[in-house]
């Protein structure tokens, strides 16, 4: 599950884990888990814990399909980290990309509300980076480019486009 920040990609992720019964491993999630961790923990570009918590993703997702597990495996992460973290899995696993998508604006109003309501985002640089760059950067967003079927999904409308039923049927 990948696009840029503010697309509904944890949202759907834990929806699809739930709907065809495997865990969601979900990039932001594990460094919220790191944060918790490290007291005093300060986030921004390059903090200690982004590194970590990159090569900590894939391999939980390695393990998990090494002993015969279905994961959706959700991060805001462009091709050029996608690529290297799952092009190991190509002959272990069937993979299938969803790449979710949202207008820029409707990207930018829930990171903001996210990151007024939600306390686990102090984990995340949200707030430090200005409305301009993340607009640069949702309309730059390289989406993952594997040799596997994708299917990109607009999360913008109430049961998505395409629906969620045939989301689901797309990942059997």
């Amino acid at each position: 599950m990948s696009g840029p920040p503010g697309t509904g990609k944890t949202t759907l992720a834990h929806r699809v884990a739930s709907a065809i019964g495997c865990p969601a491993i979900c990039r932001d999630e594990i460094k919220e888990g790191m944060a918790h961790a490290t007291p005093g923990f300060a986030p921004g570009p390059g903090d200690p814990l982004t590194m970590r918590t990159l090569s900590t993703f894939f391999d939980v997702i390695g393990l998990l399909v090494g002993r015969g597990t279905t994961v959706v495996a959700e991060a805001a992460f462009q091709d050029r980290l996608w690529t290297p973290g799952l092009s190991p899995l190509l002959g272990r696993a069937d993979l299938r990309i969803l790449h979710c998508t949202v207008p820029a604006e409707v990207a930018l109003e829930r990171i903001t509300a996210r990151s007024a309501n939600d306390p686990r985002r102090a984990a995340h640089e949200d707030a430090q980076i200005p409305a301009d760059a993340r607009l640069r950067t949702h309309n730059a967003f390289q989406a993952v480019d594997l040799p596997v079927p994708s299917l990109t999904i607009d999360t913008s409308v109430e049961d998505y486009n395409p629906s969620f039923a045939e989301v689901v049927q797309f990942l059997s």
